[in-house]
């Protein structure tokens, strides 16, 4: 019987690793916190509530633009990857990661949300659909945008040799309009200075406190099914 049952353990054990994998992963983590975080509209926000709010971003000032793409936005993220052989095997090598990103509004139907994303300390988790990719390699020249993106990276196409080097990017941003989630803890700021297009004293605003994070997503999973108007 001892057989069998060690046969039957080490099955288990093997379908259980990709699941674990599957389950901790941060986009299924973000997804599972997120669907328990109550979705309301801005004017049901009460202080110092966790809470989520679903809208599109707008920009608070004047617009980022993404490296590669050029498009207009208030966060993006960009990742560049190098093929590195090591004897028999290969993997891809890491070699630039930027993440750029400012204050921005969230529209909820005419109401409004500010988002202060802040680096020192960091505040925030995002994470954002890649939806831009580029590649070059042996056979596949790269094109020359992104050429150009490589070289503002200090990054040089070619090997000594005059080959393509082996190489990937990718991009993610929230784009000005795109419809997004953000959860955080709910506070209304009294405002100093009167804001762009904003007529009013007061402004909610989502916050991080304490271990709770910011969590800013673009992933549709985290939205909800009713659309805006």
């Amino acid at each position: 019987m001892a057989a069998p049952l060690i046969i039957i353990l080490i099955f288990l054990v093997i379908g259980l690793i990709p699941f674990l994998a599957y389950y901790f992963n941060g986009k299924q983590v973000i997804i599972r916190t997120l669907s328990k975080i109550p979705h309301k509209p801005t004017s049901s926000l009460k202080t110092n509530e966790l809470s989520k709010v679903i809208g599109k971003a707008l920009h608070v000032e004047k617009p980022l633009k993404a490296p590669y793409s050029g498009r207009e936005c208030v966060f993006y993220q960009i990742k560049i990857q190098k093929r590195v052989s090591n004897g028999k095997s290969s993997h891809w090598k890491t070699i630039v990661t930027e993440e750029k990103f400012q204050d921005f509004f969230i529209d909820t139907n005419g109401d409004f949300v500010i988002i202060k994303p802040s680096d020192h300390p960091r505040n925030f988790i995002c994470r954002l659909v890649k939806d831009k990719s580029q590649s070059s390699g042996t056979f596949n020249d790269p094109t020359p945008k992104f050429e150009a993106l490589l070289r503002r990276y200090n990054i040089e196409p070619e090997t000594f040799f005059g080959f393509n080097k082996t190489l990937r990017y990718e991009e993610g941003i929230i784009a000005i309009g795109e419809r997004i989630t953000v959860a955080g803890i709910a506070k209304w700021k009294s405002l100093s200075e009167p804001l762009p297009e904003y007529p009013y004293s007061k402004i909610a605003t989502l916050e991080s406190e304490g271990e709770q994070k910011l969590i800013i997503t673009d992933m549709p999973e985290t939205m909800a099914r009713k659309r805006l108007r």
